[in-house]
Parts: C-alpha cells; sequence; structure tokens
C-alpha cells in the first residue's frame, strides 16, 4: 500500500522507504529528468539528508550483492539495466520487524518517467542485476562508507522469504556467509 506525500514521493509499506517518481522531459537533443530535490525528500521523509558520497556500482547479470545494513540513509537510482530491490525493515523496535518489500525499476525502459528509492538508516537492502545487460545505479549516502561498519543478513535467509528473479546467482564470498535475522535478533523470533 502506498500513499503520494509529494507529487513525486510516495510512501511504501515499510515506514521511511520512499519511492521518488519524477518526469523526463524529451526532446530531439535527448532528454532531461531531475532524480530528486532535496527540499522534496526532506519533507517527505522527516529527515534531514545530507549525502557525503556518492558512488556507482555496477553488477553483472546474475549478480545478488546481498542483503546489506547499514546505519545511513541512502538514496538509489538505477541509470542503466534491470534492478530487483528486497528492502527488508531490519529495525528491532519496527512495527514492520521483518517485512520485506521489492521494487523493479528498469528506468532505461520507461519513457515518461523514471524512479530512485529512498532509505532511511537502519534498512537491509538488496541489489539484484535480474535483466541481461549490466547493472548499474548511483546511490547517494549521508555518512562515509567503513568495511568495518558493513554489515549483512543471508541472501536466502528463509523468515525474509525473498523470491529472486535469477537462477545461479552470482555472490561475493562475503554475502555468502551473512548470518540470518534470527541469529541477530533471536528475541524477535520468540
Amino acid at each position: 500500500m502506498s500513499k503520494k506525500t509529494s507529487e513525486y514521493i510516495k510512501t511504501t509499506s515499510i515506514p521511511g522507504v520512499l519511492i521518488i517518481e519524477r518526469p523526463i522531459y524529451r526532446d530531439f537533443r535527448g532528454f532531461f529528468h531531475e532524480v530528486f530535490r532535496l527540499n522534496e525528500l526532506e519533507e517527505a521523509s522527516g529527515i534531514k539528508f545530507n549525502p557525503v558520497q556518492w558512488s556507482h556500482s555496477m553488477s553483472l547479470p546474475g549478480v545478488i550483492r546481498a542483503i546489506h545494513t547499514e546505519n545511513w540513509n541512502k538514496l538509489i537510482y538505477p541509470v542503466a539495466g534491470t534492478l530487483f530491490a528486497p528492502i527488508a525493515d531490519v529495525r528491532p523496535d519496527s512495527p514492520t520487524f521483518g517485512k520485506v518489500e521489492t521494487f523493479v525499476i528498469d528506468n532505461a525502459k520507461d519513457d515518461s518517467t523514471q524512479m530512485a528509492i529512498f532509505l532511511p538508516k537502519g534498512m537491509g537492502n538488496s541489489i539484484c542485476a535480474a535483466g541481461k545487460e549490466p547493472l548499474h545505479y548511483l546511490y547517494l549516502i549521508d555518512e562515509y562508507w567503513d568495511d568495518k561498519k558493513a554489515r549483512g543478513i543471508a541472501w536466502d535467509d528463509p523468515d525474509l522469504a525473498i523470491k529472486w528473479p535469477v537462477k545461479d546467482p552470482i555472490i561475493s564470498e562475503r554475502d555468502k556467509v551473512n548470518p540470518r535475522l534470527r541469529d541477530l535478533f533471536p528475541e524477535k523470533f520468540k
């Protein structure tokens, strides 16, 4: 269930996770697209978002970058390829703890709008390159990435029951050994 918080921003079933969908303006030269406006995002989210790092990632078809749990706010914008993005609420005090919502975005195929996803701190997020072409996506975060703070949850966690759209996924060794959600929060599964 979603509702619009502004003309271009919709809520999702997980509190704080927002979908930004803004129009594309095309002419004979190509197109122009505003990905987001900070004032609209902050008003819709109630979060002060001060990005300090802008990253570009490319994943080959079939890659799953397993469920990463991050202590920063993040804006994800896929620019090429098909993105399958499962977002898991892994905030232990959240009323939707353990809930997963999935999004499929292929901004290259849509002629009228393009989408981005805003994730508040504490979300578990995964990126899957679900198409036949490499997936390129950009993301803004409001804390510097630190390998020592990197955490994750098993990509195939049975409690999250994500239905991945790829057979024989390509997964890093690091992501293959991530713990299950119930191992991290056993008190939530009693």
